[in-house]
């Protein structure tokens, strides 16, 4: 059984501590991840002063979940960005995410950053074995040839090699030829990040506070006459305490927020393994094939004699597919093309937003002046994070920024494109309610300890139930926050996950992805009555 990730990749990050009082700044950065510690950097070195908020821990969310690609082969891929966003529209996501992969080396090599950032050569392979499924096999290499032309119309440096085989794929599938992207790279997302926040917090127009969820943002317009047109935003929290600035940037994988560009992305769980190999056995490249879940692939250090071959893949849907069997499918895949594959040491997973017309949403969110949003990662949060801090900065300052036009998130045309798509979606979102009709336990003692399910039967509202390994039952409303989904038991994370809109919450109820705000409620006085007897809301029992 693959052991959790290491305690130690994070052992060394700042601590910080928990806002205790009303504050004001230029600018409130709510979120800590690559996004959030990129746009503080950017707005810190123009001398503006801000305040970052961190709902959990500094890098506690899904950065440190990422496998590393520094990549402008995009997952969706050039043949479909030209398509929604128009060959200008392309050209300007292939220059901006190639100059995030120079700016990540840039800004390590002026802090000295020891973060194992390296150039590397993106390879993509067609999924198909050539000898076992030729037409389909050919299919995708026809489909790989025309993502290359497209990718090289937009000023990418990529080739396209007959009979390309990675070193040391010594398995029996052969899966030969490939796209060939030149100029990607891979690091060590928390490595670079920890070095960030370090600098950061030396800086005198920076503070940071942990443990500290916010509420709620709202925007105030004040002054009258030839002092007029004065704006604030009140960024409040959880704890009653308010901090007031001129802008917002919500770097928070999802805005807190209930729709707008909320409803335009899919929310998918991806799994990833760490296996070791024996140095130098692979060479150093990043490899994806092109299945509809996608595998991708990158190498680091483990010891003196191994290398890590770091694995992701097997996208689903959150709360809407069962995820068990994605980290043995996984597993297969390595050990059926590279035999000298050793140990699983490490397994984990996180969660990637896809946008209907696969490019992320980056500047003014929808309805506000002030609020600027960054989400729509498309399995390329790192690169994206990096475009983020440089676009942000720039309309903050009220510069402007010639890739905004792209990312901005109230674009139309490109979604007016995607009609069909989002109707489908929407269709299909919309189907999760049906949950609401469904219970997946019939009785609390019918439950396994370590288990949890949603209880319906007979009850005026569905009830989030998690039993503990010694018994101990914890029970809580099963309506998510947001928009009220019926939330699903994730066996394999010990998670409760909502098919709406991809809110996740621990064992425990507590929200660790938004868009929900809010923890999960306890079981409301009347269910509990009528199911459990007398008592107060939220309390454990035993069984």
């Amino acid at each position: 059984m693959p052991r959790p990730r290491p305690p130690s990749l994070f052992d060394n990050r700042p601590q910080f501590p928990k806002l205790d009082k009303d504050l004001e700044t230029d600018v409130v950065v709510v979120g800590s991840g690559i996004s959030g510690i990129q746009a503080a950097y950017d707005l810190v070195t123009r001398s503006y002063n801000v305040v970052m908020l961190e709902a959990r821990d500094v890098l506690s969310g899904e950065t440190g979940r990422t496998t590393g690609h520094l990549a402008s082969a995009l997952d969706d891929g050039y043949a479909n960005i030209v398509v929604k966003h128009g060959k200008a529209g392309a050209e300007i996501a292939a220059r901006s995410h190639d100059w995030a992969i120079e700016r990540v080396g840039e800004i390590a090599q002026k802090h000295q950053i020891d973060c194992e950032y390296r150039k590397l050569r993106g390879i993509q392979v067609s999924q198909y074995d050539i000898s076992k499924y030729p037409k389909e096999h050919q299919q995708e290499i026809d489909e790989l040839k025309e993502e290359v032309a497209k990718a090289k119309g937009c000023g990418l440096d990529v080739t396209f090699q007959e009979g390309y085989k990675v070193k040391g794929w010594d398995g029996e599938p052969d899966q030969r030829d490939a796209a060939i992207f030149n100029n990607q790279a891979t690091f060590h997302p928390t490595k670079y990040l920890n070095a960030l926040l370090k600098w950061l917090d030396k800086q005198p127009n920076f503070k940071c506070y942990t443990h500290t969820r916010v509420s709620d943002t709202q925007e105030k317009e004040f002054g009258i006459g030839p002092i007029g047109n004065k704006h604030s935003v009140e960024v409040k929290t959880y704890e009653g305490h308010t901090v007031t600035a001129k802008n917002v940037v919500m770097a928070t994988c999802v805005p807190l927020q209930k729709l707008s560009v909320i409803a335009e992305m899919e929310y998918m769980r991806t799994y990833a393994l760490a296996i070791k190999v024996p140095k130098n056995y692979i060479e150093d490249v990043l490899l994806y094939d092109e299945a509809e879940a996608y595998k991708y692939v990158r190498f680091t250090e483990a010891d003196a004699e191994n290398d890590y071959l770091v694995i992701g893949g097997c996208d689903h849907k959150v709360g809407q597919e069962e995820p068990t069997g994605r980290f043995q499918e996984l597993e297969t895949w390595v050990r059926e093309r590279f035999t000298k594959a050793g140990s699983v040491d490490y397994a984990w997973s996180g969660q990637v937003f896809e946008p209907m017309d696969y490019v992320a949403f980056i500047g003014r969110d929808p309805g506000t002046q002030h609020t600027w949003i960054i989400t729509g990662d498309s399995g390329n949060g790192l690169t994206h994070g990096v475009i983020a801090g440089e676009i942000l900065a720039a309309e903050i300052e009220g510069k402007g920024h010639p890739w905004s036009a792209l990312y901005k998130p109230d674009r139309v045309v490109s979604l007016l494109k995607q009609a069909k798509e989002i109707i489908s979606h929407d269709v299909q979102i919309n189907s999760q309610y049906k949950r609401f009709l469904q219970t997946d336990i019939e009785d609390i003692a019918d439950l396994p300890n370590g288990e949890g399910g949603v209880l319906n039967a007979g009850l005026k509202a569905p009830l989030a139930v998690y039993k503990e390994d010694d018994g101990t039952v914890h029970k809580f409303s099963a309506l998510c926050p947001h928009m009220h989904g019926v939330v699903c038991w994730n066996r394999t994370e010990k998670s409760w996950d909502c098919p709406i809109h991809g809110s996740r919450f621990s064992k425990d109820g507590i929200n660790v992805m938004g868009p929900a705000k809010a923890n999960m409620a306890p079981a409301d006085a009347e269910t509990k009555k009528f199911l459990f007897g007398t008592g107060k809301a939220g309390e454990k029992t035993s069984t």
